[in-house]
């Protein structure tokens, strides 16, 4: 009976078989793995998205996608260029237009809040002092309202809406100015039933699988606290080995602000990436994964109705 061919040795297997034979590296990348495993840092879990009307307030993973080469850092520019190339394959966008959305279905906003607070549906929004502001009391009311946030709605100009597999089923609105008054006009059209369908086009963002699995298969990528960089200890283990990485600020919350990029066919930094992890280091890829993934918007679906108001 034929036996099968063994598989193929990985990279790093190979260069560790040759460190090992000529004495060189396989030492060196166990105590890079053991001074990494041993670093106390404040590693802390990824924020997981919360249920939030504002775009700006879940993972922002979609500026991947236009992310400028100089973002990132590192001592080396080729292995820049390379993590910067593993990056934007993460995300992928598509555009469709639509003849009629019904403007009920339209759920979040562009930015921020001005009070910093997160919300969880347009309703709660448009009950804050600001948004009272706006006074939708008559059908007329609401036209001016909605006129002041869609300039030209009533001709016909498209409106600009935009969702994210990561943030669940929710339509944005891509608009950042007068959102008050769009979200008072959202709600008042829920509260009486009035049904406005309006041209929209629809961007999509989505990760992308065969992008996700190829950072896993070539990259450590780990979340470091703000903290580390100026920690005596890791920045020693960084110039010690003189090990490739590359990083990015990625996150606005300051306990993981960076982004560290290590080559896992370098056998030092794969070993310092193993010792980080032990460490408590979070795992960019595996948080990807766990992240929520939807089915795309579809003309037709149910606007949320005034009984659930």
């Amino acid at each position: 009976m034929m036996s099968l061919p063994e598989p193929m040795p990985s990279l790093t297997s190979h260069l560790a078989r040759l460190a090992q034979r000529f004495g060189l590296s396989a030492k060196a990348s166990q105590q890079a793995l053991e001074r990494a495993s041993g670093l106390q840092l404040p590693f802390a879990r990824l924020p997981e998205p919360e249920p939030s009307i504002f775009w700006n307030d879940g993972p922002c993973l979609q500026r991947l996608l236009e992310l400028p080469r100089g973002a990132l850092s590192g001592p080396v520019q080729e292995d820049k260029a390379r993590a910067h190339a593993a990056l934007t394959r993460l995300i992928r966008k598509e555009s469709d237009f639509h003849c009629e959305i019904d403007l009920r279905q339209i759920d979040g906003l562009g930015g921020y809040g001005s009070d910093g607070i997160s919300y969880p549906g347009i309703e709660a929004f448009a009950a804050t002092p600001a948004c009272r502001l706006v006074r939708i009391i008559s059908y007329k009311d609401f036209l001016r309202a909605l006129g002041t946030a869609l300039p030209g709605f009533d001709k016909g100009t498209p409106i600009e809406l935009r969702q994210a597999s990561w943030l669940g089923e929710r339509l944005y609105w891509a608009g950042e100015h007068h959102i008050e008054a769009f979200a008072c006009a959202v709600a008042y059209a829920r509260l009486r039933g009035l049904e406005v369908m309006l041209p929209a086009e629809v961007t999509d963002y989505r990760l992308d699988r065969a992008g996700v699995q190829a950072l896993d298969a070539e990259y450590h990528a780990i979340t470091m606290p703000a903290q580390a960089w100026s920690d005596r200890d890791f920045m020693a283990l960084l110039l010690d080995t003189q090990v490739p990485y590359a990083r990015l600020t990625l996150l606005r919350n300051a306990g993981n602000s960076e982004l560290l990029l290590l080559e896992k066919r370098e056998p030092t930094a794969n070993a310092i990436g193993e010792g980080l992890k032990l460490a408590g280091a979070p795992d960019l890829v595996r948080y990807l994964r766990d992240l929520p993934q939807i089915t795309r918007f579809k003309r037709g679906q149910p606007a949320p109705s005034s009984s659930a108001l």
